[in-house]
């Protein structure tokens, strides 16, 4: 079977128009390697109004710094993953850390079959506690080669393909509240149906922000205010309470579990968890408790492919919905949702996202695009993707 094989050594590669750092770990006679890459991408643009990210708290992201991991074997196949951390802010993840925890991982894993995907997770797991962003893209690039070598899709090998495609939702960044509800008419004439509004700030404006909002609505809309966690305990009650007429979805609106737990038993609005639903060990928890409604499941949060595979699954036998995406990413990373969403069942797919879209910069050839609002699969075994290497630039580091 094909085997990987981890080095290092550091590169400087050129700035201009491209990302601006790149990383491989090169090949080591005939074993194959694994080669990783970080590119920057802008999401600032006047072409799109939603080209700059906001976040809880009056946090803002104007540049994604992403990083490509590249694995080769002595079979000749080639596997792709993508790490994109929401900035440092967000969750325990940054850029700069997925670099060096590949490179820490790197040597663990010379030799191993990257077909072999428990063994490939139980070797970072016991080489790393912890840190499941810096070995997720490993084991998307895994999952690629995998799909390869059989000759089929991913979407295929996590179970099967439901129709021909499947809902996104648009997130909405924080603005002046008359704002944002010009931003779900505008995205609903695009065909989305789904809308995230990005508050956890004010709780007044918050309020404003949630009942502007919901008037744009078409029959069938779904909108969710999404705190990031940005509320207090009192000050989420108060939001909730304010908007018990209104049809919202209320995620994450703080900290903490117990937290949010408390607020859950002061609304009937449905309740989606999150940044709280970071291993497969919380959804039994929280159901049981009955937390949430719906969960967010964000492939970099738990590890990768196979862990968000086996919270998926998990998920669909008591009939917990998901929305399925990452924290952050371009082609790669929207290639790798858009097979764990399409193999799930529709009715428990609560929505999904296309990074690709809100992105300055395309890394990868074949990746899924959306059409009034919807996304595919790719058809092509593995992920279905080929990056850009122009765009990805020269290494800096390998050894």
């Amino acid at each position: 079977m094909a085997k990987s094989l981890i080095t290092v050594e550091e590169r400087r590669g050129p700035r201009a128009r491209r990302p601006r750092d790149h990383a491989v770990l090169a090949p080591r006679k005939e074993l194959g390697r694994i080669k990783w890459s970080s590119h920057k991408s802008s999401v600032t643009g006047s072409s799109c109004p939603f080209m700059k990210a906001a976040i809880n708290g009056g946090n803002s992201v104007e540049v994604f710094d992403s990083t490509v991991v590249e694995v080769r074997t002595d079979a000749g196949l080639t596997g792709y993953g993508e790490i994109c951390p929401l900035g440092a802010a967000y969750l325990p993840a940054y850029a700069a850390g997925a670099r060096a925890g590949i490179a820490e991982l790197a040597p663990r894993l010379i030799g191993l079959d990257p077909t072999q995907l428990s063994l490939v997770n139980h070797a970072m797991d016991s080489a790393m506690r912890g840190h499941p962003y810096v070995k997720s893209a490993i084991d998307v690039a895994c999952w690629d080669i995998l799909g390869k070598v059989r000759g089929q899709p991913v979407v295929s090998l996590l179970g099967g393909r439901f129709g021909e495609s499947f809902a996104l939702y648009r997130a909405i960044s924080q603005e002046v509240p008359e704002t944002m509800a010009k931003m779900v008419s505008a995205y609903g004439s695009q065909g989305y149906t789904k809308f995230q509004l990005k508050v956890g700030g004010d709780p007044d404006i918050d309020i404003e922000r949630i009942r502007l909002a919901s008037a744009q609505l078409q029959r069938g809309d779904v909108l969710v205010a999404d705190a990031n966690t940005g509320w207090t305990q009192h000050q989420a009650i108060r939001v909730v309470d304010a908007v018990r007429s209104v049809d919202v979805c209320i995620e994450q609106p703080c900290m903490r579990y117990e937290e949010c737990l408390a607020v859950r038993e002061h609304t009937d609005r449905p309740f989606i968890l999150d940044e709280v639903i970071d291993d497969i060990g919380q959804v039994p928890r929280g159901h049981q408790d009955r937390a949430m409604d719906v969960i967010n499941l964000k492939i970099s949060k738990v590890g990768g492919l196979t862990k968000a595979r086996q919270i998926r699954d998990l998920c669909v036998s008591p009939g917990i919905a998901m929305t399925i995406e990452d924290t952050w990413g371009g082609d790669i990373v929207t290639a790798a949702i858009a097979h764990v969403a399409h193999s799930t069942p529709p009715a428990l797919l609560f929505s999904s996202t296309d990074f690709n879209s809100y992105v300055t910069v395309s890394i990868a050839e074949g990746a899924p695009q959306r059409e009034g609002g919807r996304l595919a699969a790719p058809q092509a075994p593995g992920l279905g993707i080929a990056p850009r290497m122009e765009i990805l630039g020269k290494a800096v580091y390998e050894s």
